[in-house]
């Protein structure tokens, strides 16, 4: 009984550290930020701010900043999705291809497509800027060499949103290209095999086989990387700062996302009750699809 107790007192030791910096810096921070949406803390009420209720979620849902949140959640939304979807699919598209035994140089094409996965996020983002600046940028200076008009990334919403679509596929795609390589390696070729037997095609061996298996060893891992798009402040902010404007709205322009005007609120207007709030909302959101997603493929159920 000593000897146990002695073990466990050693073991409470070793993980304690873990414990402590979970709570100070992860829990600790959730709750005060669940706190302070349900007060009205802002740069008008620093030391007399007082419990509202619900009256800050009411705001956001149905009163003035509705006309805010709704439209950026949609293109948050939007935004996460198609870079997360169209990452995992050219991602997908180059595994196949690479993954050909009779290809010598793949080896080669490999070590280049994971460059833009090997670079520093910041430094690329960077350079992506200034690819994109309208003036200056290579993209514009290329197109102007065949006399084709420069395209408006900065002050045009659609050009923009493009813009950083482009980027983020460009950032996401050697991940899943990784990704799906590692799950085209844990396919027997003895089905491939009986699926020509049977007289099917390179793209019915497709469908039937190498989709659906890929699909399923890859679907945590598509949910997580949506759930890290919903919150992908730094492409956003750095590249275009949630520009170009919104009309109406002070808080959000027509690229920034719920993590970027949830920064903008804090930061440049000092509504904290109202940045609480929607980083309660975003996690709420984040949190259900998350849940309902792993639900529905069935990607932790327990197999006999």
């Amino acid at each position: 009984m000593r000897k146990n107790s002695k073990k466990k007192k050693i073991a409470y030791a070793f993980i304690a550290p873990a414990i402590i910096s979970i709570l100070v810096f992860t829990v600790v921070p959730i709750i005060y930020t669940v706190f302070i949406s349900f007060t009205n803390y802002n740069m008008y009420h620093l030391e007399d701010f007082n419990m509202v209720g619900i009256a800050n979620y009411l705001e956001v849902i149905r009163g003035s900043i509705s006309k805010v949140f709704f439209p950026v959640l949609g293109w948050t939304l939007v935004f996460a999705a198609i870079s997360t979807m169209g990452a995992y699919l050219i991602g997908m598209g180059m595994a196949v291809l690479l993954n050909n035994p009779r290809m010598r140089e793949a080896k080669i094409y490999k070590s280049l497509l994971i460059v833009p996965w090997a670079l520093p996020a910041t430094i690329a983002i960077l350079a992506w800027q200034g690819l994109l600046n309208e003036q200056y940028g290579g993209i514009n200076n290329l197109l102007h060499i065949f006399g084709i008009p420069g395209i408006p990334w900065m002050t045009n919403v659609f050009w923009a949103r493009v813009g950083i679509i482009m980027v983020n596929l460009w950032l996401g795609f050697p991940y899943m290209l990784n990704v799906c390589l590692g799950g085209l390696q844990s396919i027997d070729s003895t089905f491939y095999e009986a699926a020509k037997m049977d007289g099917a095609s390179k793209w019915q061996c497709f469908c039937r086989i190498t989709f659906p298996v890929l699909t399923k060893l890859s679907i945590p891992l598509i949910v997580s990387t949506f759930a890290s798009n919903f919150n992908n402040f730094g492409n956003i902010y750095m590249i275009t700062q949630g520009g170009p404007a919104r009309t109406g709205s002070q808080f959000a322009g027509s690229t920034d996302i719920l993590a970027s005007t949830i920064y903008k609120m804090t930061t440049w207007s000092n509504r904290y009750e109202l940045s609480a709030t929607l980083s309660v909302i975003s996690f709420l959101i984040v949190g259900t699809l998350t849940l309902v997603n792993l639900h529905m493929s069935g990607a932790f159920k327990e197999v006999d």
